[in-house]
């Protein structure tokens, strides 16, 4: 029986080959889910102006970032998105989450409220209380 030369010596080797390619993988995963949760923070949106407010610093906490557009069609991640679908991945998140969950609402300055509104009723149902307007300063408006 042959006995291979890498055991007579008593060396081991490990090939790093699959973990590389892993490591690798995680990146382009990451750098891809990055870049889509920058896109939905900076759709294209004429958003209401404010005379007052704070200016929130990202990843404070945890953040669902929810989207209305101009037509008041509901976007959460990116994909369009009905009021009861909204309200499961609410509460799916709001159980996962293990610190306290953040709603932003993004909309335009022309959506009625009536498009608003659901959003907050998911939020209360989905006893998720820390919901945020994102909004510009009234100087910047101009």
């Amino acid at each position: 029986m042959k006995v291979h030369s890498n055991l007579k010596s008593g060396e081991f080797g490990f090939n790093m080959t699959p973990m590389i390619d892993v490591v690798f993988l995680l990146i382009i995963f990451f750098l891809v889910s990055s870049h889509l949760a920058k896109q939905e923070s900076q759709m294209p949106l004429a958003l209401p102006s404010a005379d007052s407010g704070h200016e929130i610093i990202d990843g404070e906490r945890e953040r669902i970032i929810v989207n209305i557009d101009p037509q008041g069609q509901m976007l959460l991640a990116g994909k369009r998105v009905n009021k009861t679908e909204l309200k499961q991945r609410l509460m799916y998140e709001k159980n996962r989450s293990s610190s306290d969950l953040e709603v932003r609402i993004r909309c335009d300055r022309t959506v009625a409220y009536r498009e608003v509104q659901p959003i907050m009723l998911a939020c209360a149902e989905a006893e998720i209380w820390n919901v945020v307007f994102a909004v510009i300063r009234k100087e910047d408006a101009r």
